[in-house]
């Protein structure tokens, strides 16, 4: 079946919505859930950034310290006075570059996405907290919720991440830059005498996952009144599990942003489930890690039969 893992979790989350409405109703309070949801805007948007990049048969573990660096230093502008619209697009471009750095080493030398990413992981993390000790940022009164009331602050962030799913996904089936970013998935050689730039197209994916984590981390700097220089933690776990158990194949080449979106919604019910029945938070990252596993079982299962 074409979307087996896209129905597959999609059933999966139905039933353990299912679930919840039977032994925690109070998991549907309205506020509980819009807040839910406003948390989980920014996971979005990287999920969405993932996506592509693993498409292209490629991985990026430093979304979580590019988030971090993002969120501090859109802080940081912001507590200069500077307006939102100077800070949200310089926030998008401080993530393309470091996004950028990624690509040059990959796509322009060739080397491992793993092997960079992990050592850009843990450079701009150890970087960053050379610099702030620790320190947080205090964001000016207007920061906040983009100076709108809590509420519209909340539904000004989901419609921002629901915005760009739609827009991403409609070009990833549509327009010419999407089916390049397929086609060097499925077979980056074979792209390359299609008349299609393998390099460049790595290059600038990793380019656009950046921007997109910028841009997400603006979106979880408005929550709150400080930026926490940890910010991002555990988030390349996250939507790496997300995307992979919505059914982007972690070979390269095949999924799309729908299930990536369906990975996020079961993913993010999880803390909360874990909550409402009393077990130990902790149990969030085993799970997480258990759901890569499988789903790249399951990919290595399918590609088996499929060469078969």
């Amino acid at each position: 079946m074409k979307y087996f893992r896209e129905i597959s979790v999609a059933l999966a989350l139905l039933a353990l919505l299912i679930a919840l409405a039977i032994v925690a109703p109070a998991f549907y309070q309205p506020q509980p859930l819009l807040s839910l949801a406003t948390r989980e805007a920014p996971t979005l948007i990287v999920a969405c950034g993932m996506a592509l990049v693993i498409i292209c048969r490629q991985i990026d573990i430093s979304v979580a310290s590019q988030f971090a660096i993002c969120s501090v230093c859109a802080g940081l502008l912001a507590s200069m006075k500077l307006p939102l619209v100077i800070v949200l697009p310089a926030s998008i471009c401080i993530g393309a570059i470091l996004g950028s750095i990624n690509g040059v080493l990959i796509a322009g030398l060739g080397l491992p996405s793993i092997v960079v990413t992990l050592a850009t992981m843990v450079t701009w993390r150890e970087a960053l907290r050379w610099q702030r000790q620790g320190e947080f940022v205090n964001l000016p009164d207007n920061v906040q919720w983009f100076g709108l009331s809590q509420s519209a602050g909340q539904w000004t962030v989901i419609a921002i991440a629901i915005t760009l799913l739609l827009v991403l996904a409609v070009c990833m089936n549509r327009m010419a830059a999407g089916r390049f970013v397929y086609a060097v998935g499925s077979d980056a050689e074979a792209a390359r005498l299609a008349g299609i730039p393998p390099q460049r197209v790595t290059f600038l994916t990793f380019a656009f996952m950046g921007a997109l984590v910028g841009l997400a981390a603006m979106m979880n700097v408005v929550q709150s009144p400080q930026v926490d220089p940890k910010s991002g933690t555990g988030i390349e776990l996250k939507t790496i599990a997300a995307v992979v158990v919505g059914g982007v194949a972690i070979s390269g080449g095949r999924g799309n942003l729908w299930g990536a979106f369906a990975g996020i919604l079961l993913l993010a019910c999880i803390s909360p489930a874990l909550t409402h029945l009393h077990i130990e938070s902790y149990w969030e990252k085993a799970i997480q890690g258990m759901i890569i596993l499988l789903a790249v079982v399951a990919d290595g299962i399918r590609t088996k039969r499929g060469s078969a």
